[in-house]
């Protein structure tokens, strides 16, 4: 079956999510409630040129799958997680992000459907003759590295907590090997399973990078946490850089 959307529907998406997310830390200035709308919208603004790309690339069924699944299995590793520490290590969420599902906030799994399909396409671009595992794998470490700049970020803003002390800003290292974990099973469930690789990679590496590089600007310019932001800026660039240079050279 032919994709669902053509070229054209994700250039105003892309426009609008750009300016969102460069508007996150200054209405983030504004105090809590400015920080709850700044990552709700940015986080929604994500999500909808994600799917709009997804669908550029598939059918209505393997995308409508895969908008279900991914967020859906998201929710059941922050569900599960923050109940048995296993394998983020021991975390609850506040009250501060609502809704909430079971004391799951519902943007969180969202989350993982904002920056999943990035981490994708960035796999497909660095190992596009390798089978599902291995780009399961590499889209897994580029999600865990987008959490090197989230967690600390939003355990500062106080959207949840940990438990346990950790070794990096306050976080177990076992946390980033949770979300690699995780990531990488639902990146193979996915791609394996629920929808044919290969995606439109190229939005998708912008977005990826954009995320990088504006996480950057958050932690060095706006909030002053270098360590963060050093390590994610390190981390995600492992990955960004090289996928940038294969797509434009």
């Amino acid at each position: 079956m032919s994709a669902l959307l053509g070229p054209e529907a994700v250039h105003p998406m892309l426009a609008v999510w750009a300016v969102v997310m460069i508007a996150v830390p200054i209405v983030a200035a504004f105090g809590k409630r400015g920080r709850i709308w700044g990552i709700s919208l940015g986080v929604l603004a994500q999500v909808a040129v994600v799917v709009t790309v997804l669908g550029q690339s598939w059918n209505w069924r393997e995308v409508v799958a895969v908008a279900i699944a991914v967020p859906g299995l998201g929710w059941f590793a922050e569900f599960a997680g923050s109940r048995t520490g296993i394998p983020f290590g021991r975390y609850h969420y506040t009250e501060a992000l609502q809704p909430q599902i079971h004391r799951v906030p519902v943007v969180i799994p969202l989350a993982w459907l904002m920056m999943l399909p990035p981490s994708w396409a960035v796999a497909q671009v660095l190992a596009p003759d390798a089978g599902i595992l291995i780009r399961a794998v590499i889209a897994g470490y580029a999600f865990m590295a987008w959490d090197v700049y989230l967690d600390p970020h939003l355990t500062k803003w106080g959207f949840w907590s940990w438990d346990q002390s950790g070794s990096f800003e306050g976080i177990p290292v076992v946390n980033f090997f949770g979300w690699f974990l995780w990531a990488t099973v639902i990146s193979a469930i996915s791609l394996g399973v629920l929808a044919p690789l290969p995606v439109v990679a190229g939005p998708l590496v912008v977005v990826y990078t954009i995320t990088w590089l504006l996480q950057a600007g958050g932690h060095f310019v706006f909030w002053r946490w270098p360590i963060s932001g050093v390590g994610g800026f390190v981390l995600m660039g492992v990955v960004a850089v090289p996928a940038v240079w294969l797509l434009v050279w």
